[in-house]
């Protein structure tokens, strides 16, 4: 049973293509409850995962954002749960960054079940920081950034998909 798949954010005309790099994994005794089904706070873990591979291929691993100075912390934060992952089950994370013009990183996610059937969707908003502000939001879309957009218009993220 496959699903379409859900926008969290407006795909304008003229962006790029999400960046989206997936992620594949099994369901391990310690992640789910007393009936075998993975317990509901996983499944941010899991978008963990493939957001923090996806950030390291696309030069915004944890150092990348430590070396320019940045934080970005996570400011909004939604899933929808359509049908539970069980134990020992094989499944794919999928984390795709959406076109952004602020100084912000939106990042959508699925989780498919090995039938191809949706588990899980959901999103993530992140605000730039400079770490040295207090939590102050950037206004000016930092450098960092910049370079992640020259190199996706010139496509050098096709190959991640």
């Amino acid at each position: 049973m496959s699903v379409r798949r859900k926008e969290y954010f407006e795909k304008n005309a003229g962006y790029p293509e999400p960046v989206t790099f997936s992620l594949k994994r099994r369901a391990s005794f310690n992640e789910v409850d007393v009936m075998g089904i993975v317990w509901y706070g996983h499944y941010a873990i899991y978008f963990e995962e493939a957001l923090r591979e996806l950030g390291r291929r696309c030069g915004l691993s944890y150092q990348d954002y430590f070396a320019a100075g940045l934080q970005a912390p996570i400011v909004s934060f939604h899933i929808d749960y359509q049908q539970p992952l069980y134990l020992d089950e094989e499944f794919t994370i999928k984390a795709s960054l959406v076109w952004s013009e602020g100084a912000k990183i939106n990042t959508e996610y699925e989780i498919i079940k090995e039938d191809g059937s949706i588990a899980t969707r959901g999103y993530t908003i992140q605000v730039l920081v400079e770490a040295q502000s207090a939590g102050e939001a950037c206004i000016i879309v930092p450098e960092l950034i910049e370079r992640l957009r020259k190199r996706w218009l010139e496509g050098e993220f096709k190959c991640l998909r």
